[in-house]
This record gives structure tokens, C-alpha cells and sequence, in this order.
């Protein structure tokens, strides 16, 4: 450790929820210290284009956007750090972070903005294609593809809810599944069959993305019979679900059984006082940068009650 120096509030993670979090918390004189994490800037980073967001009325760039936002955490004092938060220690106060596997650091309080990442196939084509056709979000991306042809991968609840947001947009809908049934619920499978421009493939499977400069089709697989075909499209989208990105926390916070941390009602607290959570890394139903910003607005405002009560600031 360094020095004996305790931070009012740490923030760990710098995606919208992380950087709205540090604009606030240095607006209230708070001090904050965030730690932008292996991805600065968080998901928003390998989105070409972000129309929903308010007070971007021509659109942006991911990229951009989140730079902007990084300029506003640091024009009201927000000391932005380059490192990882590789484990956390909250069995006593003041909490004690590491960084890097190495550095340590005392907070009186965190604001967790660690986020969530897609799950993907694991494809070669599918990465390269990455925002050039391939998404794994249509409520963001579904917009631009108005009148195409797009895939949906995945036979989940996501999947579904996915597929049928696009069947309103798209020309056609193909929705791939690995088996012969889906795994969605009884609602959001009637809403599947229900839609018109929307064709289910049984017991199909991802070969490939096809295109070199962006996606213009998809070569799957029958896993039942073997036989392989292209199908022409210029949208694909995976929906096979998130994984919260809170490994460090297991241990130390209550997470629900798939790894997204809990809050109590009403707040972004966690079951350790001092200790809040904003964005994806709680939330598995929204997953929007605008209601990420949103709760890191109030992990903020959480946090400086907090100090405020245990008089540190």
C-alpha cells in the first residue's frame, strides 16, 4: 500500500453508469476516484452508432460518446485511473480494493459500475463482423436495420423478445435454435408465432457470418441431419444472454444465481453499507446506456448520504 490515504468513494468501472456516478459524486465534492477497468469506456466501445441516447439528436459514435463523457467526470475533478479492481475486501471499514494484483487502496465507500458483457458464439467471423452486422442488442441497433433480412441466435426468453422487436423493423426474421423446442416462456413464444415475418429454424446451429466488410449472410448447420445452407441476411443478432461482470464480488455481496448483484429496494445499495451498484452489473432486464447513466446518478446520490451520515464529508 502506498500510503494510509482513504478515498471518500472509489468507483470501479467507467461505462456510462461509472462515468454519470463520477460526474455527480465530483459535483457534490466528493472526491471521486474511478478505475476504468480492461475496458474503458465499457460496451459503448465497440457500438459504431448510438441514436437513443437523449441529447444526441444526429447520433454518435460509442467510442466518441463515452470520451465525452470521460471529459465531463474530469472537468468537475473525477481522478480517472488506468488499472483493474482485481479484488475487493468488505468484511471491514475502511474497505480495502486492489489493483492490478498488486496496489492497494482504502475507500470509505464504492459505487460497483463494472457492467455486464454479451455472451457470444465464439466465432472468428462473428468477431470480426462485430458492429459491422453483428450486434447483441436489437433494442440498439434494430433501427438501422429497417426493411433488411436478420438472424436472431438463441432460444431464450432474450432471443424471443429480441426476434419479436425486430419482426416490427425487419423485412424477415430468422430466429435459429440448437433444438427442436424453445426455451422461452409461454407468452414470448406465442409472440414468435404470432409474428408473420418471423421464421423459426429447429435444431440449427451458427457455421459461420459471412461478409468482408460487414455481414451479408449466415451459413448454419441442421445438427439433426447434417445439412448446411446460406442464407442471405444483413443483420445478425446473438441473443443467448449477459454474464454480469462481478467475479471479484463473489464472496463479499449477495448476487442472484446468475451473478448479478443485489440491491435493496428502492436504492443501488448492496448488503454492505457503503457499498452501492449501478448498471448492468445489477440490472439483467433493461441493459440501455441511458438507464445505466441513470442509476449511476443515484449510486452517487446513495453514496454522499452515506458519507454524509457517517460524517466523512
Amino acid at each position: 500500500m502506498s500510503d494510509n490515504k482513504v478515498e471518500n468513494v472509489v468507483i470501479v468501472g467507467s461505462g456510462p453508469a461509472g462515468y454519470t456516478a463520477a460526474i455527480y459524486a465530483a459535483r457534490a465534492a466528493m472526491k471521486p476516484v474511478l478505475y476504468q477497468g480492461g475496458q474503458p469506456g465499457g460496451q459503448l466501445t465497440i457500438t459504431n452508432d448510438v441514436e437513443n441516447f437523449p441529447g444526441y439528436p444526429k447520433g454518435i459514435n460509442g467510442p466518441a460518446m463515452m470520451m465525452e463523457f470521460q471529459e465531463q467526470a474530469t472537468r468537475f475533478g473525477t481522478d480517472i485511473r488506468h488499472g483493474m479492481v482485481t479484488g475487493v475486501d468488505f468484511s471491514s471499514k475502511p474497505y480495502k480494493l486492489t489493483i492490478d494484483d498488486k496496489e492497494e487502496v482504502l475507500t470509505h465507500s464504492v459505487i460497483i459500475s463494472t457492467g455486464a458483457s454479451a455472451k457470444w458464439l465464439g466465432l472468428e467471423s462473428e468477431q470480426r463482423l462485430n458492429s459491422k452486422g453483428v450486434s447483441a442488442c436489437a433494442v440498439c441497433d434494430g433501427f438501422f436495420y429497417r426493411g433488411m433480412d436478420v438472424v436472431v441466435v438463441g432460444g431464450g426468453d432474450s432471443a424471443a423478445e429480441e426476434a419479436t422487436y425486430l419482426s416490427k423493423l425487419a423485412n424477415k426474421v430468422y430466429l435459429l435454435v440448437r433444438r427442436d423446442e424453445l426455451r422461452a416462456s409461454k407468452i414470448m413464444q406465442e409472440r414468435v408465432f404470432e409474428a408473420k415475418n418471423l421464421e423459426v429454424l429447429w435444431n440449427t446451429e451458427t457455421v459461420e457470418v459471412l461478409g468482408s466488410e460487414e455481414v451479408e449472410g449466415v451459413r448454419v448447420k441442421n445438427n439433426k441431419t447434417g445439412e448446411e445452407k446460406d442464407i442471405p441476411i444483413q443483420g445478425f443478432f446473438v441473443a443467448i444472454g449477459h454474464q454480469p461482470n462481478t467475479d471479484i464480488f463473489k464472496g463479499q455481496l449477495e448476487m442472484d444465481d446468475t451473478g448479478y448483484l443485489k440491491t435493496l429496494n428502492g436504492s443501488t445499495a448492496t448488503d454492505i453499507p457503503g457499498v452501492f451498484v449501478s448498471g448492468d452489473a445489477a440490472d439483467k432486464i433493461y441493459r440501455q446506456a441511458v438507464t445505466a447513466a441513470g442509476t449511476g446518478c443515484m449510486a452517487a446520490l446513495d453514496a454522499e448520504k452515506y458519507l454524509a451520515a457517517e460524517k466523512i464529508i
